[in-house]
């Protein structure tokens, strides 16, 4: 088991009001596992996120990751897991803007200290199609290719956990679609997947569809992919035939 939280809580004090964002979650994520969370603004699903990757603390309960336990880590501690095991994908890319695409790939290994830092990252930018957009910047890159980029950031330190954040929100449709067969891919290459999103659509990519509400988990379920790809498609082609009819 890659993700083992129990009784999760976050309580977040702002003066004499307190506003339980988790409320005792338990949770386990199998390697390899392409999971979707979903739920309302203000369901804990973003707060959840940040604290399997180690951006938050929670006020109570376990979390374990890859068997090792990560509460109570030093503010040391929890980047170097970060840096290590965990990658993450957002949905406004958060590259360097005077950066190229290599260098932004370069960042994790350079504060990893890794050597062969630059070989590393062209392979990584090559293996998403994107060897030949290396010494651009962004700005020289459409949308769909910075995100790329931006995947290829979190794969290069060759993560266990992958975590991202309405990965295809600022994305046309048939790009979007294109980054979730990619983390689909990704799944099957054993890179544990776990995807915040508002899009009933994205979700449909997934293995298997977590919902919180009010800070807990309300349905827990498999998703049937053969059931979803032909959903999918039969969208796709009511899209292609809306667009012929204009």
């Amino acid at each position: 088991m890659l993700v083992e939280v129990r009784d999760l809580t976050k309580v977040y004090v702002t003066g004499k009001v307190a506003v339980a964002a988790l409320q005792g979650i338990d949770l386990d994520i199998e390697e390899g596992e392409f999971v979707a969370i979903m739920g309302p603004s203000g369901s804990g699903k973003t707060t959840f996120m940040n604290i399997l990757g180690c951006l938050d603390r929670p006020t109570d309960g376990r979390y374990l990751l890859g068997g090792q336990q990560v509460e109570g880590r030093s503010d040391d501690q929890l980047a170097e897991v970060r840096s290590k095991q965990i990658g993450f994908v957002f949905q406004t890319y958060n590259l360097l803007s005077q950066a190229t695409a290599l260098h932004n790939v370069e960042l994790p290994l350079q504060y990893a200290h890794v050597r062969n830092r630059r070989q590393r990252a062209m392979e990584t930018l090559a293996r998403l199609g994107l060897a030949d957009r290396a010494h651009h910047l962004p700005s020289e890159l459409s949308g769909g290719q910075q995100q790329r980029v931006a995947i290829a950031r979190s794969l290069v330190n060759k993560p266990s956990l992958i975590l991202a954040d309405e990965p295809t929100g600022n994305l046309d449709s048939q790009t979007g679609a294109e980054v979730m067969d990619l983390f689909c891919q990704l799944s099957r290459d054993g890179i544990t997947m776990v995807v915040v999103t508002h899009d009933a659509g994205v979700a449909s990519y997934a293995s298997r569809l977590v919902r919180f509400l009010d800070g807990k988990v309300v349905s827990d379920e498999k998703v049937n992919y053969t059931e979803a790809a032909a959903s999918r498609a039969s969208a796709s082609e009511r899209d292609e035939r809306e667009k012929a009819e204009q």
